[in-house]
Formats: structure tokens, sequence, C-alpha cells
């Protein structure tokens, strides 16, 4: 009974001691902790060298990590350690709150541009995880920060802060991917139009049956690049050619992992990635991923200068909206929706 009294995972973990049953994954989708790889080394790159003599090795390195891996991680990144911390206090002590303080914000309605819900798409998913979030909107970040929690007090001015600096990071990635293609410099960000940009603050509180769910199962991010900054708890899983890969968190670092959009933008030179979030029995995890995408009306498809008679378009050209409203019907999946716009 709990299950369908309490909406949110965070609220219902204090009066289980098992897993309820619309957890629990089929014995063939469950995360199969023996084979996952410990420690394996991801590509790092330092950002700093984008700014100096080393630009053309740092451009290359980005280049590899696309093309081989589709996730890489960064340091000297240019978001202040000030600002990262304030962003991952603020969202702790906003999943701490009361339950009738935090549910203001609760809603499952998709289309709401602040919203706090649980698992994926509760109106279509069979099994749900075990995992809340709060989603936001935050660009133009002037059109969205009033719909924001106004508790805790500091709130909107910290979520704000690092929303800017994310974006900037964000733009200077395209950049650089748009340079690793041979593309000017300004292609991704001209084929984005307006652009837009969304928060995820995902809350993995801790699970009396972690090997029976997921906080989040295998999946591709539906939009062009996400920048995840995580806490100290590991929980994410990349996969790399058939293997799933546990990422360690570093400290002030930011993972970097290629969304669909990416993929058809390259035609196919790099391709996005699936990734999970595992979940413990013993510590909360909170995950903070910034999706930057094109804006609904942009219309998407492969870069002119990568096409000619050996590598002929391999997508159609779509409406961002198209895509976001296929992946949002379909749910989280290990196929992505990319088949559905291939030539």
């Amino acid at each position: 009974m709990a299950a369908q009294t309490k909406p949110l995972v965070s609220d219902l973990v204090s009066s289980i001691s098992s897993l309820p049953a619309n957890y629990v994954r089929p014995e063939s989708d469950r995360p199969n902790l023996s084979e996952v790889t410990l420690d394996y080394s991801i590509p790092f790159i330092d950002l700093q060298g984008l700014h100096g003599p080393d630009h053309s090795k740092v451009i290359k390195e980005i280049a590899e990590a696309c093309k081989h891996y589709g996730f890489f991680q960064v340091k000297n990144h240019g978001v202040p350690k000030e600002v990262i911390d304030k962003m991952l206090s603020i969202s702790r002590e906003f999943f701490h709150l009361p339950e009738s303080e935090r549910m203001k914000n609760y809603s499952d309605d998709p289309m709401k541009t602040a919203r706090l819900s649980t698992s994926f798409n509760v109106k279509t998913e069979k099994v749900s995880n075990w995992r809340d979030y709060l989603r936001l909107h935050c660009f133009p970040l002037k059109d969205y920060i009033h719909e924001w929690p106004t508790n805790p007090p500091s709130f909107r001015e910290d979520v704000g802060k690092y929303c800017k600096n994310a974006r900037e990071l964000a733009l200077r990635l395209l950049e650089a991917i748009s340079e690793s293609l041979g593309l000017e410099r300004d292609y991704m960000n001209s084929a984005l139009g307006k652009h837009g940009q969304h928060l995820a603050i995902n809350f993995y509180p801790p699970c009396p049956q972690p090997e029976l769910t997921y906080g989040l199962p295998g999946h591709a991010d539906p939009n062009v690049i996400t920048i995840l900054l995580q806490d100290d708890v590991p929980g994410l899983q990349v996969l790399k050619e058939g293997k799933w890969i546990a990422v360690n968190p570093i400290p002030y670092t930011f993972i970097v992992n290629l969304g669909d959009q990416i993929q058809v933008l390259s035609n196919d030179c790099y391709k996005s990635v699936l990734h999970r979030a595992l979940v413990n029995c013993s510590k909360e995890r909170i995950s903070i991923p910034t999706f930057y995408c094109p804006s609904p009306d942009a219309v998407i498809g492969p870069a002119p200068l990568l096409i000619d008679d050996d590598h002929p378009p391999l997508y159609r050209n779509y409406s961002y909206s198209e895509y976001f409203q296929k992946f949002w019907n379909r749910g989280l999946n290990s196929e992505t929706c990319l088949d559905m716009f291939k030539n």
C-alpha cells in the first residue's frame, strides 16, 4: 500500500524494508554487477588547453573521445568551485525539506517547465525507477526562473548562477565538437535554433534491494550534449563495446556525454552513448545533468559538409519537437529513437 500513498521514493523509503513490487525489474533486466568493469579509465580532458598553444591537441582528444567513447570527463572547465559547491548543497537541502514543502512542486504533467516528479514517465511505464527528480527549464533564464521553488530561500539564485555557468561550458564544448568534425566552430550552435537548456536534480535515496532495480535503466539522451555533475557517491555506468563501465566521481569535474542529436548532426561520425544509474542500500546520491538542446522548432539533420557520394545522409531532417515527443512517449529504452528518423 505504501507505494500508492507516497508518490516520491524519498518519502516511501523510511516505511519499507523490502522493495515494493512496482520497482522490481524482470530477472533478465537487472543490473548484473558481476559483469560491470570497475577499473576502467575514461577519457579525461583538460579544457584549459583550448585557449592556447595546445588548442589543436585538445580538439584531437575531444574527437577521439567522441568517436570511440561518446563520453568524456573534463577538468579546468571554467565553472567556479563555489558555484558547484552551492549547487550540490542547495540540491540536497531541497530534497531534505519536509514532504509537504517539496510536494508544492509536484506534477506528473510532462509539459510543465518546472516540476518535481518520480521515476521517469509515471503515466506510461510498467516498472518504476528508484529516483525522484526536480526538472527545470533554464534557458532563457528570465523566462523560467519565476517558476522555480522559492524554498530553500537561495534556491533561485544558486541554481540560476549554476545554469549560466553550465550553459557557457556547453557552448564552448559545442564549438570544440564542431571543430573536431572539421566544421566551422559555430556550426553546432547555429544548428540548434534558439537553443534550449533543461536541468534535472536527480535524487536517489538508499534502496533496500538495489540489485533488483535501477535509479535509471540504460538509455541514450535525446538532446545534443549532457553535462553531468555528481556528488561523491558512485552510481553512473556507461556502455562501451557491450560492457558496462562504472564511472567514479571525481570532485569538481563534469562528465560530458553525447546525445542523439550529435549523432544525427555528425551523420554517425559520433554516436550517442547508453548509460544508466544504479542505486545502493546505504547512501543517497545526487546527480545533476544539464541537458543542452535545440529549440523545439529547430530542424535537425546531418551537416551538409559531412555528406558526399561515399557518405550519404543517414537521417532525414526533422524538428526537435517531433524527436522529443517520440522519445518521451516510448520511454527509457536501450534502443534509441534514431531508427525512426533514418533514411
